[in-house]
């Protein structure tokens, strides 16, 4: 169970882990924000010494990938099926709406298709509206099967979505999985964290009562009808690639002004190598699930291992209930 601390609780947390990054926090100030903070100590249960040992590997992760440099022509390629888009409308509660197709995916290079997540998550997080800073994703199975599995992209999802995005995700909802997506999900749960394992909900649309949680969540007249909505209207490459170059457009300014910076430029690598020395000299480093997570290959997905929906839905995916919001 979460703790539930105090407003004068929370903020003491907040300056220890402030007080742990040092300086760095003054010169980066949207990763260490109180408001990033929070999500990093929540996602740690309040534990200030691993969420200031998370925060700093993402500050690392960040200042090394440099996620807000990705431009559509970096990705073009990886977004021509719509795997990934971020909807044109927000749930119910003003959270940024992510869908995605496993079933579209249309390469091979792992690194490319990370890069294309990335990409997706930052587009989503500077369109989150002032007072929402989680997001809601969507996950159609249309064209899935089993050729769709990657266990290293898996991994390196995991792995990305849960060190260096934590609690960004309010909300999933995997829509119409086939009888053997579910084994994979069993397979894949000690992977998970478990609060984002709680998250996650099966939908069936020949269910009403688990197609309930669309309606709770959606205007369904903006809903497209691979959801079980009433908007018709499917993906368009071009029209999603002109939204994405406005938004780049948008954003490009406070970008460059961010990164020109002579002072933050100069200090980059030496600030990359200091976090790099700082993480590697402590022994209780929060481990990351690209290095330590490896789910078994020798797994093997049959019917005898196919778990009874049921005992999914007695899982902390049940269809209908609480935590919508």
């Amino acid at each position: 169970m979460e703790k539930c601390l105090s407003p004068e609780e929370q903020q003491t947390k907040i300056n220890e882990v402030r007080k742990m990054i040092g300086s760095i926090a003054d010169k980066l100030p949207d990763i260490c924000s109180e408001a990033s903070i929070l999500r990093y100590l929540r996602a740690r249960s309040w534990n200030t010494a691993k969420a200031g040992k998370m925060l700093k590997q993402t500050i690392k992760w960040r200042l090394d990938y440099k996620p807000e440099n990705i431009r559509w022509e970096d990705i073009a390629r990886e977004a021509e099926t719509g795997k990934i888009y971020r909807a044109n409308y927000f749930d119910k509660f003003g959270r940024a709406v992510l869908i995605m197709r496993p079933g579209f995916q249309n390469t091979n290079v792992v690194s490319g298709q990370i890069k294309y997540l990335v990409y997706c998550m930052e587009n989503a997080i500077i369109n989150l509206k002032s007072d929402q800073e989680q997001m809601v994703w969507l996950v159609d199975f249309q064209n899935w099967n089993t050729s769709s599995i990657s266990i290293k992209a898996t991994r390196e999802t995991a792995n990305v979505l849960q060190n260096h995005y934590p609690e960004r995700l309010g909300f999933g909802i995997l829509y119409n999985p086939p009888k053997i997506f579910e084994s994979f999900w069993k397979m894949v749960k000690p992977f998970i964290e478990p609060k984002t394992f709680k998250k996650v909900k099966f939908v069936y649309s020949n269910n009403p009562q688990s197609q309930k949680i669309m309606e709770e969540l959606f205007d369904m007249d903006k809903l497209e009808s691979s959801f079980g909505g009433r908007n018709s209207v499917s993906f368009d490459y071009e029209a999603y690639a002109q939204r994405m170059k406005e938004d780049e457009k948008n954003m490009s300014n406070l970008i460059n002004s961010r990164s020109s910076s002579p002072s933050l430029v100069s200090e980059t690598h030496q600030l990359s190598e200091a976090l790099a020395s700082d993480l590697g000299s402590d022994g209780d480093e929060v481990k990351s699930s690209s290095d330590d997570e490896i789910i078994p290959s020798d797994l093997v997905l049959d019917d005898e291992k196919t778990p009874d929906r049921s005992e999914l839905h007695n899982d902390g995916k049940d269809v209908v209930n609480s935590n919508i919001k």
